[in-house]
């Protein structure tokens, strides 16, 4: 049995203005200068991100050269790019770089898909999520961080480990958010479904999994960012490479500058990632717009 239903847009309707522009007639004057403030704004918004880093990172050297603050202890971005290039001659960041990146990357692909699974079964069989629930905010409320000591025990300090840190951040508040997102799909549409003689796998791959989409791609906004910092959780205790492992490291033998340009990194890191989701958010509101 075949069941199409119309896709419901989850995009804003268009107005006035956007009918009769795409349509190629005349915009009036007003319109354009709307438009034109928009982008403005826009780019206003980028000019100011961007002079609040080159401030601070101009008072931050400042600071440092001033004798403000201890360049030994705060360092200082001209001493960062230095250490970054010093580190680079013999390769070395680049392989803490790629092994917190694959960990990362590996971590939150096994989130997403087990996220999927999991709450597909719990919306597929209400006794097992009447069951399952409670024991997933109980999991969900501890300290990771606790947890990690355990991992190493049970499974050896690896890479296994690591990655198994990184998605106990993320696993068990993505699959209680994106199965709240299940139940929470328009019951109306369902019942179109069943009225037509569609079962619940229709119901499934027709109403539930499309409506869901969007708040999947909020929840992987945000499990990116928990799983770069369960990995880095893992690689401060078991490992021997990695970003975790060199800001570990240079804490404990006072080489600072380590510390903060691998803290810098990982933020560089985490804004990529996420910025990669934002634009696959977009295509795809673009697509079923």
């Amino acid at each position: 049995m075949k069941i199409e239903l119309k896709k419901k847009s989850t995009c804003a309707p268009e107005s006035y203005f956007e009918k009769h522009c795409k349509t190629g007639n005349p915009c009036s004057s007003n319109q354009e200068l709307f438009l034109k403030a928009q982008k403005i704004h826009r780019k206003s918004v980028r000019l100011l991100r961007a002079i609040i880093i080159l401030a601070f990172l101009t008072l931050w050297e400042s600071a440092a050269y001033l004798g403000w603050i201890d360049d030994f202890i705060f360092s200082s971005p001209s001493r960062l790019v230095l250490c970054f290039f010093n580190l680079t001659q013999d390769g070395v960041i680049w392989q803490h770089i790629r092994i917190t990146l694959l960990e990362t990357v590996v971590s939150f692909l096994l989130v997403v898909g087990i996220t999927v699974l999991a709450s597909i079964l719990l919306w597929s069989k209400k006794s097992i999520s009447e069951t399952v629930e409670p024991y997933l905010v109980i999991l969900n409320s501890l300290p990771k961080s606790a947890l990690a000591p355990l991992l190493i025990v049970w499974l050896g300090a690896n890479y296994r480990t690591i990655i198994v840190t990184g998605m106990s951040v993320a696993i068990f508040g993505s699959i209680l958010s994106l199965y709240q997102g299940f139940l929470g799909v328009d019951p109306d549409r369902i019942r179109l479904i069943e009225t037509l003689g569609g079962n619940r796998r229709h119901v499934l791959t027709k109403v539930v999994l499309p409506a869901n989409i969007p708040n999947l791609l909020s929840i992987m906004k945000v499990d990116v960012g928990l799983c770069l910092v369960g990995v880095v959780i893992g690689e401060f205790i078991s490992s021997r490479c990695g970003l975790g492992y060199m800001i570990i490291y240079g804490s404990q033998v006072f080489k600072l500058d380590w510390v903060i340009l691998g803290i810098v990194i990982l933020c560089i890191i985490a804004m990529g990632l996420y910025e990669i989701l934002v634009m696959m958010e977009k295509w795809y509101r673009k697509k079923i717009c």
